[in-house]
């Protein structure tokens, strides 16, 4: 049977990563539901394009046991994470990763995804493919120069025109 995935959408999201996740779960049968990190559901993609995504993250907050699976899909709005770490929606970011991580589930991101994922500790003894700028932030896993890393539950690419890399090991362990 097919995992049910939660997508976490920053805003603003790089598109192109967003929906080559979307997109390959949709013509693999894949079961998911996409959630803002943000105070509402509408959100944009870093080249300005709106979208309505299906809820957000304070909603999936105290929900992780409905999904198998977690998915971060980097944007603009992580540089500037640092300035806005004390938003609610960014404390539930943190607190969602590491209930997903601490329960081994499949974590799946692109960017500095693996930087938010260490940021919380889950990525304890874990190989981890980061962006370049982000990857001296790693500092409980092992940030790599792959392209992509699959290192057990996570599965992870250094930004979005590499997440092709990983994405037929990742449809693999999702169907």
């Amino acid at each position: 049977m097919a995992k049910k995935v939660a997508v976490l959408a920053v805003n603003p999201v790089n598109g192109c990563g967003l929906f080559q996740y979307l997109e390959a779960f949709f013509e693999n049968g894949i079961s998911y539901k996409v959630f803002a990190v943000s105070d509402t559901k509408d959100i944009k993609t870093n080249s300005g394009i709106s979208l309505t995504v299906d809820d957000v993250i304070a909603n999936l907050k105290g929900h992780e046991d409905e999904f198998d699976v977690l998915v971060f899909s980097c944007g603009d709005a992580v540089p500037v994470f640092q300035q806005n770490a004390d938003k609610p929606y960014n404390v539930d970011l943190m607190q969602v990763i590491k209930t997903f991580g601490d329960k081994g589930k499949i974590m799946i991101g692109h960017c500095a995804d693996a930087m938010m994922f260490d940021f919380t500790g889950i990525t304890k003894g874990k190989k981890v493919a980061v962006h370049p700028l982000a990857k001296p932030a790693i500092q409980n896993g092992t940030a790599t120069d792959e392209k992509s890393e699959i290192d057990g539950n996570f599965f992870t690419a250094q930004d979005e025109n590499t997440i092709w890399t990983m994405m037929p090991q990742v449809i693999k362990a999702l169907k």
